[in-house]
């Protein structure tokens, strides 16, 4: 039987490049996102690859809606064995201009989704004897930049939570890391580039050079690749032993 993973965000930027990594690699996949062709993107997927997968655009504000996602992942490929906390929202504003809803659905979608799914997923992954759950954080979650409360704030809190994840599933075979990559060219990027231009003052080429890829010692967008194969190694029989970790792929960033 294949493995499942299940991919939240997983239908554009880094979820779909890390979908389609885990579906080469032989996955079956629930594929989770707000894209109106998410069901679409998925089969597509599943078909080039010849895998089975399924799709949600469960609502990741609301901890029920969560459970049910784990629970229909169950039901549709019998087990749940990686679980990757992928999906996230951004907003930029100075703080005292900082919409009280817009923090409060950052905490909620990148760092307290982690929580409910990865809850949800648990007993499942001790009943198997395996479970690799993989955050997607940020080097936002090691580092601050301006006009990122919100953000910086939630990121950190899933390395936190990775850490403890990490102690309590050791015992069962179940591993949990983080991933922190730097800038990588997505949607969601592309968008904090047109608010970064209207926050500072400047051009979009301006935000690229001078704020986005500034700390980077090597001045080019994270590739997605890199991000995906790294998931693909947490999520390894072999990767017993490699927990608790957060693994930073920013191009530099953290070395200074």
């Amino acid at each position: 039987m294949n493995k499942s993973v299940l991919i939240t965000g997983s239908t554009s930027g880094i979820g779909l490049g890390i979908a389609k990594r885990f579906a080469k690699a032989g996955y079956n996949i629930m594929f989770h996102g707000l894209e109106k062709d998410g069901a679409h993107i998925a089969k597509q997927v599943g078909e080039k690859y010849d895998v089975k997968v399924a799709f949600s655009s469960a609502n990741l504000l609301k901890s029920e809606a969560i459970e049910d996602l784990i629970k229909q992942t169950i039901t549709s490929f019998g087990a749940l064995h990686v679980l990757i906390n992928n999906a996230g929202i951004q907003y930029v504003s100075p703080i005292e201009a900082f919409p009280n809803n817009k923090y409060e659905n950052i905490i909620a979608i990148n760092m307290n989704a982690v929580f409910y799914a990865s809850k949800a997923a648990w007993n499942q992954m001790k009943k198997q004897n395996f479970g690799r759950i993989i955050n997607v954080s940020s080097v936002h979650g090691l580092r601050a930049s301006e006009f990122k409360s919100a953000y910086v704030t939630a990121k950190h809190g899933v390395i936190g939570m990775t850490k403890v994840l990490a102690l309590e599933g050791a015992a069962f075979n179940i591993t949990c890391n983080a991933i922190c990559p730097g800038y990588v060219k997505t949607p969601l990027v592309e968008g904090q580039i047109k608010d970064q231009a209207k926050a500072h003052n400047m051009t979009e080429d301006e935000v690229i050079e001078k704020v986005m890829l500034k700390k980077q010692a090597v001045k080019q967008f994270v590739p997605l690749d890199a991000i995906a194969d790294m998931a693909v190694l947490l999520a390894k029989d072999s990767a017993t032993t490699i927990t608790g970790s957060s693994f930073v792929l920013d191009g530099g960033w953290s070395a200074q």
